[in-house]
């Protein structure tokens, strides 16, 4: 199932910003993946200190609210150690490693929104964190994960120009004239423009 744009615009929306997630990601981390290891792991001047740690992190905190979720969507009880998501903080070394885990993600985060409908955004979705629950409707905790992985992508970005591999333009995504501009990740990710945007 997919929303339907005349019935069902803000779940469209927020399948479109899913879409533009997994494609920036899989940009980014198609360029990350040129750096030498030592770059990969090197210290740089950003809020997490290395390109690793901050896709790790980026990663993390998808499964993280990806779990949560899923888990309202099916009906389940909220994770009982939702904080076993971050019991390490690097757990992947590579690039490689990051590129694959992180398109995981995003497949899910795609059925999932997916599986939307205008009338059902409102939903409460818990996390039970161990100072109190947190609750939160669905289009809040969507608007944050794709929020969350903006921040953290432009961080990469801005760390990558201090490296010899060129940081990729990540903005070149919605507006229809650019479309050749994103065909080949297109081709990659097996997408086509119909299937978004229809």
């Amino acid at each position: 199932m997919k929303p339907d744009i005349l019935t069902d615009p803000l779940a469209q929306h927020l399948l479109s910003m899913a879409y533009n997630n997994a494609w920036a990601n899989h940009r980014l981390l198609a360029a990350c993946a040129q750096l030498s290891q030592a770059d990969f792991e090197a210290q740089r001047c950003s809020f997490f200190p290395s390109i690793q740690a901050t896709l790790n992190h980026n990663l993390c905190v998808d499964w993280f609210y990806v779990d949560a979720l899923e888990r309202e969507l099916a009906g389940q009880a909220p994770h009982p150690d939702c904080y076993q998501f971050f019991a390490v903080d690097l757990p992947f070394q590579t690039a490689a490693e990051l590129q694959r885990e992180q398109a995981t993600a995003d497949r899910r985060l795609l059925a999932y929104c997916a599986a939307q409908c205008d009338r059902e955004l409102g939903r409460i979705v818990t996390i039970a964190r161990p100072g109190g629950a947190q609750q939160d409707s669905r289009t809040r905790l969507l608007a944050h994960v794709f929020q969350h992985q903006i921040h953290h992508r432009g961080q990469v970005h801005a760390m990558l120009a201090g490296t010899a591999i060129p940081p990729p333009q990540l903005d070149e995504f919605f507006c229809a004239g650019e479309a050749e501009l994103r065909a080949e990740e297109f081709r990659a990710l097996a997408w086509s423009e119909a299937e978004i945007w229809s």
